[in-house]
């Protein structure tokens, strides 16, 4: 295989341990081109082959392998050009920006999104639009509303009606910086104008309506909302926001917990590039299995982080699971069972993406680097 678990010679990019050992290489020659968004450019196909032309360099597009070390000057470059997308789409402070928004709520909107984190969702919504050959400026919305989506989830999740929480990031919650009726506003505000810059910004308009049905189903009840929901039962919580014991639950029954609450917002930004790129199906379906396998994946690492992460580096309190007897990978399997499952699911992610062909590179190297993240 072409990674070794457990080398730990890597270049941290905010919690992804991207690794520089030559033991952890795909082998082979590497030569990528440097990132950039491209204003113009002529497709020429949108299937799982699909090439591309332009008249200046598509973001990295690797001819072989992509080497650990060009994946995080990707990660760090995309991350730069996100947060900057973030910033114009996120609500204007000042006095003229108060007749638009009330300031309270957009500093709030703000300091939930803008006070850092992996964007891990809009970069993979990002990579995947270029591994169908289309241009990544155009998935910019797509992918803030991503980030958006997800921010609001934060907010609502560390409530104290929900799991707590009081530190995020290194930071006090949204709650505990402003208070519990201006977080939960901005969260409502964070959703809402997650839809309305996909609506308004991502073209053409028929791709606009399917990234509309796809982020509505990934975050709605069938999805995130739902898994939060199935969680909170199995640990107990009762109607009225009483108590009472917790539910059986089988590891099958916590892989569907979370396949919604964390894996469908991990998959839909997959499905979201391509149809921003306008690709065959066989290039959306490639991708949501890759999204699929990824998304429970970065869960089992989340439970493992829990167990033997560093709180420093982790921005929030660890250990508080077990302290809850929350349902957890580690609870059913171990660490090293775990660590295998995990290991087993990104064997599969990296499968799932084989019809793509080189421009999936990013994606694989990206799936090994997420077992090693540390926060």
């Amino acid at each position: 295989m072409w990674y070794k678990a457990g080398c730990r010679s890597c270049v941290d990019f905010h919690g992804l341990n991207v690794n520089n050992s030559s033991q952890s290489k795909v082998p082979g020659a590497v030569i990528l081109m440097p990132m950039c968004i491209p204003d113009t450019g002529v497709r020429v196909s949108a299937g799982c082959s699909s090439k591309k032309v332009t008249n200046r360099p598509m973001t990295t597009v690797p001819t072989t392998s992509t080497s650990v070390s060009a994946l995080g000057e990707y990660l760090e470059r995309a991350r730069h050009r996100i947060e900057e997308s973030l910033d114009e789409y996120l609500p204007a402070l000042g006095a003229d920006a108060e007749a638009v928004c009330p300031e309270r709520l957009a500093m709030a909107m703000r300091y939930s999104v803008l006070g850092g984190g992996k964007r891990l969702r809009p970069v993979l919504c990002l990579m995947a639009t270029e591994a169908c050959g289309g241009e990544s400026a155009a998935a910019l919305p797509g992918a803030c509303a991503l980030e958006m989506v997800h921010a609001y989830s934060l907010i609502h999740d560390d409530l104290p009606a929900m799991d707590d929480d009081d530190l995020r990031r290194g930071r006090a919650t949204t709650h505990r910086a402003f208070d519990e009726a201006t977080a939960i506003l901005a969260g409502d505000g964070l959703l809402t104008l997650a839809f309305e810059v996909v609506a308004k910004e991502v073209r053409p308009s028929s791709a606009a309506l399917r990234c509309v049905a796809i982020l509505a189903e990934a975050a709605g009840p069938a999805g995130m909302v739902g898994g939060q929901m199935a969680d909170l039962l199995a640990e107990g919580h009762g109607e009225a926001g009483g108590r009472r014991p917790p539910t059986s639950v089988t590891l099958a029954t916590l892989e569907a917990i979370h396949r919604r609450k964390t894996g469908a917002l991990l998959r839909a930004p997959l499905k979201i590039g391509a149809v921003i790129a306008q690709a065959s199906e066989c290039c959306v379906e490639a991708l949501d299995r890759y999204g699929k396998a990824i998304g429970l994946a970065f869960q089992i690492v989340d439970d493992l982080l829990d167990v033997q992460g560093d709180e420093t580096k982790l921005g929030k309190r660890v250990g508080k699971d077990s302290a809850l007897g929350k349902w957890t990978y580690p609870r059913f399997l171990g660490v090293d069972g775990s660590s295998r499952r995990a290991r087993q699911l990104a064997d599969e992610a990296i499968a799932a993406i084989e019809p793509i062909g080189p421009r999936g590179e990013l994606l694989r190297s990206l799936a090994l680097a997420l077992l090693e993240r540390d926060r």
